[in-house]
């Protein structure tokens, strides 16, 4: 059981990228993590909202297998605390036995496609972060996770 964060666009901001390197550094010491960045559309500039969400669909549907455990981070998602975020990954990981994708979107969101295929949908808040800072914090949000499963004090309550 692997989990897989995939993501439309590349982590271009250095700041961003070091604080996401921090986080999957040690998100290896419980569980086989990656990170897939599926490269920025070409010409997107010439394409509307839709027809851009639906190039992404594709390529997102193309990374992802019939097997795979695909939540959504999308903001009609429903939010979790960070314990129970940490109880439902571990019985994803106890009870379902399925390679977990986890997926960021583009900037206008997720394909028709992309949500018929989703099993879930997950919000980190109702405010709006950027594409680029939510790959930092979901990566911290994963490791605080499985601190918690282990007991560690990483987490306070």
């Amino acid at each position: 059981m692997k989990i897989t964060l995939l993501t439309v666009g590349k982590t271009d901001k250095d700041w961003v990228r070091q604080g996401l390197d921090i986080y999957v550094s040690r998100l290896k010491h419980y569980i086989p993590f990656s990170i897939v960045e599926i490269p920025e559309l070409k010409n997107a500039a010439a394409m509307s909202k839709e027809q851009i969400k639906t190039k992404e669909g594709e390529l997102i549907l193309k990374n992802i297998r019939s097997t795979d455990d695909v939540i959504l981070l999308d903001e009609r998602g429903k939010e979790f605390s960070s314990v129970e975020l940490a109880k439902i990954i571990q019985d994803k990981i106890s009870y379902v036995g399925k390679d977990i994708v986890y997926v960021i979107g583009g900037a206008y969101g997720f394909s028709d496609a992309v949500y018929q295929r989703a099993d879930s949908k997950l919000s980190l808040s109702r405010m709006t972060f950027s594409h680029q800072m939510v790959r930092a914090i979901f990566a911290e949000q994963i490791y605080r996770a499985f601190t918690i499963m282990r007991g560690e004090p990483y987490h306070h309550e």
